[in-house]
C-alpha cells in the first residue's frame, strides 16, 4: 500500500486539524499521549502550505524541520558535551546535549511539522520514532501544547522514498490529500493568486495533470506573469516560462486560453458593481458566443464560478446595488438553467447570511421552481 487514510480535499483537511488538534491537546492536558498526524499525497499538492496555513489562521507557532536533510544523529539529538558538577570530584562528570536550534523552546499551541519525512534514510526514521510516540527524545521535549504533524509521498516507486515500517506507521493519523479545483480555487483567490490564472484553472481544471503541472507549478507560473498585464502582446516570453514550469499539454491550453481573450473576462466586482444593467448584460451575451456563432458554456462557466468564489470570499463587502445585479446575472438567458440551479445551491450551502438573502427574490424562485 503506498498510502494510508481516506483521500480528502484541503478543506476537510482543515477540519480534520482542527479536531485532531483540540482532542490532541485535551489529552496533553489530562497527561495522556497525543497523536500526529501523517498527510500524504503526491508533489505539488500543497500539503506543507495547508499546514502552515492553518496554524498562521489560529496564530499559533511553527516550527519546521526537514529529516532528510539530517547527516548524523546529532542533527536531530544535538551535539553532546561533557559536564563537569564538580572539578574537585573525578567521575561525576555527564554528557549533556544541546538541543538543535529547530526545536521549539517555548510553550504552544504550536506545529513542529516533520516535511518528507519518508526521505529521510532509514536511520534517521528510526531516530524519530520516539518522538512520534512520546513527543520527545532522551534529549529534549517539545513544549506544551504543541503538535506534530509530518507529510510524505506515495511509496509506489514513483519518489525516491524509505519504506516506513509499521511499528512507525501505527505511531500517527494518516489521511491522503487530493486536489480539489474549489478548495484551491478559494485559497488562490484570498491569497492574490493572479486572477487571470485563477480564472484559468476554472476554466480547464483537467489541465492539472499532477505531473510537471501541479498546482505549485502552477502557482510559479502565474507569479512569473503577474507583472505581465497584457500577456497577449508579449506571447513570446509568456510562452518561454509556461515552459519552463509546466507540462506541453498545458501550456498549449494556456496559450490557447490567452489568444481566445479569456483572460478578460468581466470581473464579479464590475458585475455586481454596475449602474447600468443593459451595457453588462450585452457584454455577457457577447462573452456567450464565440468567433463563429457557437455557444461557450466554459465562459459562462467561468464567470459564475468566479462569482460564486468572490461572493463566498471572507474579503466580499455587500453594497446595495449587488442585490438587483446579482438576480439579474442568475436571470441573464446566456446562463443555462443547470448551471444556474448549480450556482444557487452552492451558495445557499457556502455563502454568508447576507449572501443567502441576497438569494431571496420571488422571480429566481420562479425561474428555479419551473427548471426543477
Amino acid at each position: 500500500m503506498s498510502t494510508y487514510g481516506k483521500t480528502i480535499t484541503t478543506t476537510q483537511l482543515q477540519n480534520l486539524l482542527e479536531h485532531v488538534f483540540t482532542s490532541n491537546n485535551q489529552l496533553q492536558a489530562e497527561g495522556l499521549r497525543s497523536t500526529p498526524i501523517l498527510i500524504w499525497g503526491k508533489h505539488g499538492l500543497g500539503k506543507t502550505q495547508s499546514v502552515m496555513d492553518f496554524a498562521k489562521n489560529k496564530n499559533w507557532k511553527i516550527a519546521y524541520c526537514a529529516p532528510a536533510q539530517f547527516e548524523e544523529m546529532g542533527d536531530l539529538h544535538g551535539m553532546p558535551s561533557v559536564l563537569d558538577p564538580d572539578i574537585n570530584v573525578q567521575g561525576d562528570e555527564i554528557t549533556v546535549y544541546s538541543p538543535p536550534a529547530w526545536i521549539p523552546t517555548e510553550e504552544g499551541p504550536g506545529l513542529l511539522i516533520l516535511d518528507d519525512i519518508n526521505r529521510a534514510d532509514d536511520r534517521m526514521l528510526r531516530g524519530v520514532m520516539q518522538l512520534l510516540q512520546n513527543f520527545e527524545l532522551l534529549s529534549w521535549k517539545l513544549p506544551a501544547k504543541w503538535q506534530i504533524i509530518a507529510t510524505a509521498n506515495p511509496d509506489d516507486g514513483n519518489y525516491s522514498v524509505t519504506t516506513m515500517d509499521d511499528a512507525m506507521l501505527t505511531r500517527m493519523l494518516h489521511v491522503t490529500l487530493e486536489f480539489d479545483v474549489k478548495s484551491w480555487l478559494k485559497w488562490a483567490l484570498e491569497t492574490g493568486v493572479d486572477k487571470r490564472g485563477v480564472d484559468f484553472v476554472s476554466t480547464y481544471p483537467e489541465s492539472i495533470t499532477g505531473q510537471r503541472t501541479t498546482p505549485r507549478s502552477l502557482v510559479q507560473f502565474f507569479d512569473q506573469i503577474k507583472s505581465i498585464n497584457d500577456l497577449k502582446g508579449n506571447i513570446e516570453i509568456v510562452e518561454i516560462l509556461a515552459h519552463s514550469a509546466l507540462d506541453d499539454v498545458t501550456v498549449g491550453t494556456f496559450l490557447g486560453f490567452v489568444n481566445d481573450d479569456l483572460t478578460i473576462l468581466l470581473p464579479p466586482e464590475e458585475i455586481l458593481n454596475c449602474s447600468d444593467w443593459d451595457d453588462v448584460s450585452k457584454q455577457i451575451e457577447q462573452v456567450a458566443v464565440g468567433k463563429n456563432g457557437e455557444q461557450r458554456l466554459d465562459r459562462i462557466s467561468t464567470l459564475c464560478m468566479r462569482m460564486y468564489f468572490h461572493l463566498i470570499s471572507a474579503h466580499y463587502k455587500h453594497e446595495g446595488a449587488h442585490n438587483e445585479n446579482l438576480i439579474n446575472f442568475l436571470l441573464h438567458p446566456s446562463i443555462p438553467n443547470d448551471l444556474k440551479m448549480s450556482f444557487y445551491l452552492d451558495l445557499s450551502k457556502e455563502g454568508s447570511e447576507t449572501v443567502k438573502a441576497m438569494l431571496k427574490d420571488k422571480r429566481l424562485a420562479r425561474l428555479l421552481l419551473g427548471s426543477m
